[in-house]
């Protein structure tokens, strides 16, 4: 199959979504805890994380446009903390349940039955369920004017990893840590590694 540009317009809206949001490969499996100033709470399911950088230890997310009830965007940008937990494959079912259109005053976490789990001295809640959780603080936040996504930057200030899933180099091992992935809009998958390689040099 090939599509041009013109093609890819033609196609179906839902159609159009699934078939772009495949094309990208596997993609971090995450959820988003983040709450209010009244402390409501809240939990997205996202896949758009990146790494930008280790030196300070920054992550970026990308969240779609604000015209869409977008909760989390809402508190992020009040609170300016929110977490990133790994999806575990024991939960990936009640994950991708956040990603439903909840009221404003509905906890996702009660309504798929995830626990939230408050850090001291951090304001947004965690999931007491995930085994590799994230705290982070908003760094930059850049509305992107051709499509009206939010791209977030968020400064690491807070991990918590089994210890036994982190190797001497500083990997994390995401196999043994249960996490899993996503691929388009809602299929999941296991991790499994295929091996290490040497860091990469001309001559090795």
């Amino acid at each position: 199959m090939i599509f041009t540009s013109d093609d890819l317009q033609r196609l179906d809206t839902r159609y159009r979504a699934a078939f772009a949001n495949s094309l990208t490969g596997f993609k971090a499996a995450n959820l988003v805890g983040s709450a209010d100033a009244d402390g409501n709470q809240n939990l997205a399911i996202m896949s758009s994380a990146v790494h930008l950088g280790s030196h300070p230890f920054l992550i970026g997310l990308v969240l779609r446009p604000s015209d869409a009830r977008q909760h989390t965007l809402e508190n992020i940008l009040e609170l300016r903390s929110y977490t990133l937990n790994h999806v575990h494959e024991s939960f990936y079912q009640e994950a991708h349940q956040t990603a439903a259109r909840y009221p404003r005053g509905v906890s996702e976490f009660v309504a798929v039955g995830l626990t939230a789990e408050l850090v001291e001295g951090f304001p947004a809640p965690f999931i007491a369920e995930a085994r590799i959780r994230l705290g982070l603080e908003l760094r930059e936040h850049h509305p992107l004017a051709i499509n009206g996504t939010h791209l977030l930057i968020g400064e690491v200030v807070l991990v918590d990893v089994p210890d036994t899933n982190v190797a001497e180099d500083g990997s994390v091992d995401l196999g043994a840590s249960g996490t899993v992935t996503i691929s388009g809009l809602d299929c999941y998958h296991r991790v499994q590694q295929l091996g290490r390689l040497a860091y990469a040099k001309p001559d090795l």
